[in-house]
């Protein structure tokens, strides 16, 4: 992702969705911006950006609202704040839109329950024992392709995956591990 503006800053987390955005390492640092009043507006692609809980997002609007950030959702081209002042359809949209977020997640967590659930009954499950944790070494010598192209730093995260048949989160793992 590239600047689009001289004076642009990128905040950009690779997590869980599920980890409130005050608790995210740019979370924190967008927000410590915010207190110093270096940022007046704040774009995201999608509200469940934000988070994928309910509460989280509402909080988080609500603490960049009362600091007169205007907040844009780019994939819907609404903004938070009209004339400087709150904007009410802003207010009900993202409310929508962020419980969907969050019962999409729940119900994605569900299914996958349910999928080892039957695994598990057949027989088939591969997934790690409970508490146990697999090795940086051990993870990224399932993915030797994926080093050698993140190495060769020619093509894009997702033109990786794709190469590579892949997720784009396995991709993003793979580059934090062998970046750190």
């Amino acid at each position: 992702m590239a600047e689009q503006h001289k004076d642009e800053q990128v905040y950009l987390d690779v997590c869980s969705g599920s980890i409130p955005f005050n608790e995210r390492e740019q979370g924190k640092g967008l927000l410590g911006a915010i207190d110093q009043g270096e940022i007046s507006y704040l774009s995201v692609h999608a509200v469940d950006r934000l988070g994928r809980n309910l509460l989280d997002i509402l909080t988080t609007l609500q603490l960049l609202d009362k600091a007169g950030v205007v907040v844009k959702v780019d994939n819907l081209g609404i903004e938070s704040r009209i004339k400087n002042k709150s904007n009410p359809a802003f207010k009900l949209i993202i409310s929508v839109l962020a419980n969907i977020s969050e019962m999409e997640r729940e119900t994605m967590l569900e299914r996958q329950r349910e999928g080892i659930a039957i695994a598990k009954a057949k027989g088939t499950y591969k997934g790690r024992e409970k508490g146990s944790t697999e090795s940086i070494a051990d993870f990224l010598s399932k993915y030797p392709q994926v080093v050698k192209e993140l190495k060769l730093g020619d093509n894009s995260l997702r033109k990786i995956a794709k190469l590579c048949d892949v997720s784009l989160g396995t991709v993003q793992k793979v580059k934090g591990y062998i970046e750190n």
